[in-house]
């Protein structure tokens, strides 16, 4: 009895931990700075305006370069209503995540950005990810996590729903599990309707 209460606890701790960052574990994929190749599955970032971000709470004013090409500066106004999903290829929950937010970037056009940050991750790992995702939506580099060490979040994924001067107007926590969900909340936060 004791026994199984023990491997029940270490099993629970295990399986909570499968989507943690554990800050370069064995398994955690080897990270680096910068891209040092293109990512051949992921879009350009797009342009912003050069205007800061302004709005009751925003993001930490950190700037990725996107493998795609581009880059990504959080202290800056994205221009249009932004969704900005930080994800991992060690990140389970993000597997199954990706294809929404993919579908729902290609619904949305440009009436909504959806914009990832690839965090704590290698970009090899990151763009193998995306090609088995099917995804192509712009994500930039974060490979050393900065910015969730900024948000202070050791989980993925977390998204964050931007105004065009770039508040932060939601913070998803966790996955989300379809499309018709991200519609009500891009409605809700954003008040924008697809």
């Amino acid at each position: 009895m004791r026994f199984s209460r023990v491997a029940a606890t270490l099993g629970s701790v295990l399986l909570l931990g499968a989507c943690t960052a554990a800050g370069g574990g064995d398994d955690a994929p080897a990270a680096s700075a910068a891209p040092t190749t293109a990512a051949a599955h992921l879009a350009p970032c797009p342009e912003q305006p050069d205007q800061p971000a302004e709005g009751a709470q925003v993001l930490p004013a950190v700037a990725f370069d996107c493998p795609g090409g581009g880059s990504l500066d959080l202290g800056r106004a994205p221009g249009a209503p932004t969704v900005v999903n930080l994800w991992g290829s060690w990140c389970p929950p993000c597997r199954e995540e990706m294809p929404v937010l993919q579908q729902f970037a290609d619904a949305a056009g440009d009436r909504v950005r959806v914009v990832g940050v690839i965090s704590k991750d290698g970009l090899p790992q990151a763009d193998s990810f995306a090609a088995d995702t099917g995804v192509r939506f712009p994500s930039a580099f974060d490979g050393q996590g900065q910015l969730m060490a900024d948000l202070g979040l050791n989980v993925l994924p977390y998204t964050y729903f931007l105004d065009a001067d770039g508040a932060l107007a939601y913070t998803q926590v966790g996955p989300v599990t379809s499309v018709d969900e991200l519609r009500g909340l891009v409605a809700e936060h954003l008040g924008v309707r697809l």
